[in-house]
């Protein structure tokens, strides 16, 4: 048996070393705000027949939508603290599933789309998460944030229980899961509760597929207050198009009686920020409607993060019905430049840039995007694709109504006209300057331009520029002006209320 004999003095020392450390991981924890703590809980987000729990005590949800692939992460701390001085308690969020996978096999969890990194933030700020994981979201995204991939299968059925679309989707979410699982809030995590699909039915009724996707005795609450609408083209002869937003004093008054009635809720969206690239999807019904880049929604914050009245009444509003907690104080705006105009000085017509693509794919008849043997065998996602054919005797050529968006017509590589979705005869469009393509800035793609409106300005991220020179591509379609224009405030055109 061994004896150890401490001297009392060196009792002391150590008591005070121990004290020390204890104290200073007490301080640590409790200048943590409550959604950052890591610690054991045993009882998440309930519901009684009233209202719902948290830990066991009354938990009200004063939600907000901020989608971290549409912010520049650089932004992300900016944003989420201007919500937090808002008053707003609870992050949520959509997953894309298209921009996590896009390609069978590859899984991008990094940089701007470090899913995980997003929810650590929002816990170190104090906001409580709620994860909207699909694998559908709509959220205006190309197929609703699906992956392209899944149409390679003939016989695929989307949102179904048909094996090849179920088992892609365990697939991704075997990679998700373990990813989030120790985010959750009995394991000291940020989230506290998880949306299973979303807007189902709105396509695709299978009543087998909802058990399929649904995970037990999880929490499924999640409220949409819709704050505005995204933006969308009407028609090409449309000079602008509808905003279909909540006029302010109908927002603030709704989610007045919302707060006096006890009740939680979402604001959808708080900040919406951008669909930069090619993510905007379209809507289809009851007609065809395709959405802009800027997916601003006439949010409480713009597009750019800058605060709106319709922020600083909801702030005042929630500051009234907060129980004697003050707010964090609001964030400074950034700074905004507006650059004298680029000219651009070289150009490469388009038969000039096919140098640059890969070789052509030689077919019998034509094949859609998704079923080019292009990026590993997983086709083409977005952007543009040129069929080419020869032919031996002139005619009427007509699209047969297979155009899904438009189609550019050249003879001899000359321009000679136009296929519209849902039109069969060619259509020759007369504008003049800037007329519709894409702009990127140092390889990022910014989104899409059209001089038919309503946007006819696209937001620059700061993060976006380099210190110095910078690299300016516009992807013109049919005409340009030569020169690019920088202003201060955005033109997403002319807005009306839809009752």
């Amino acid at each position: 048996m061994v004896v150890l004999r401490i001297r009392n003095a060196h009792k002391r020392k150590y008591a005070l070393i121990c004290l020390c450390i204890v104290g200073f991981l007490m301080y640590r924890y409790l200048r943590m705000p409550a959604g950052g703590r890591r610690m054991s809980r045993k009882v998440g987000l309930s519901a009684n027949s009233s209202q719902l729990t948290l830990e066991g005590e009354a938990f009200q949800i004063l939600g907000g939508s901020i989608h971290y692939f549409r912010v520049p992460r650089a932004y992300w701390r900016d944003r989420l603290m201007k919500m937090k001085a808002c008053g707003i308690n609870t992050l949520t969020t959509y997953v894309p599933w298209n921009l996590h996978q896009p390609e069978r096999g590859v899984f991008n969890f990094h940089i701007q789309l470090d899913l995980e990194a997003y929810i650590n933030l929002a816990a170190e700020l104090g906001l409580w998460v709620i994860l909207r994981p699909g694998p559908y979201i709509s959220s205006e995204l190309d197929l609703g944030g699906l992956p392209s991939w899944l149409l390679r299968d003939e016989s695929m059925r989307l949102r179904t229980t048909y094996p090849g679309f179920t088992e892609a989707v365990n697939t991704f979410f075997d990679k998700l899961i373990p990813k989030v699982v120790p985010l959750q809030f009995k394991k000291g995590g940020p989230i506290i509760a998880v949306q299973v699909e979303n807007e189902y039915g709105s396509f695709a009724k299978d009543e087998g597929y909802m058990p399929f996707i649904k995970e037990p005795n999880s929490p499924t609450m999640v409220m949409d207050y819709w704050t505005g609408w995204d933006l969308y083209v009407l028609k090409e002869s449309s000079l602008f198009a509808v905003n279909m937003l909540n006029l302010l004093s109908d927002t603030v008054s709704t989610v007045r009686e919302i707060l006096r009635r006890g009740m939680s809720f979402n604001l959808y969206m708080f900040h919406g920020g951008s669909s930069f690239g090619f993510m905007s999807g379209a809507l289809g019904h009851p007609s065809y409607k395709s959405l802009v880049s800027s997916y601003d929604y006439d949010a409480p914050l713009t597009e750019a993060g800058e605060y709106t009245p319709k922020y600083h009444l909801l702030r005042d509003l929630f500051s009234r019905y907060n129980r004697g907690e003050s707010f964090p104080d609001m964030p400074a705006l950034r700074n905004k430049e507006a650059y004298e105009p680029a000219i651009m000085y070289q150009h490469l017509s388009l038969w000039d840039a096919l140098s640059f693509t890969e070789r052509p794919f030689k077919s019998v008849r034509p094949v859609n995007m998704e079923n080019l043997p292009v990026n590993n065998g997983n086709g083409q996602s977005y952007g543009y694709t040129l069929y080419e054919t020869t032919i031996t005797s002139g005619g009427l050529l007509r699209s047969g109504g297979n155009v899904r968006d438009r189609a550019l017509v050249f003879v001899d590589r000359r321009y000679i006209g136009l296929f519209k979705r849902q039109s069969v005869e060619l259509a020759v469009p007369d504008g003049k300057g800037w007329e519709k393509g894409v702009v990127f800035i140092n390889g990022l793609n910014l989104g899409r331009y059209w001089s038919i409106g309503p946007q006819q300005t696209l937001y620059l991220p700061g993060p976006f520029l380099n210190s110095g020179i910078n690299q300016l591509i516009v992807f013109e379609e049919l005409e340009g002006d030569y020169k690019v224009h920088f202003e201060y405030t955005p033109d997403l055109g002319m807005a009306a209320d839809i009752q």
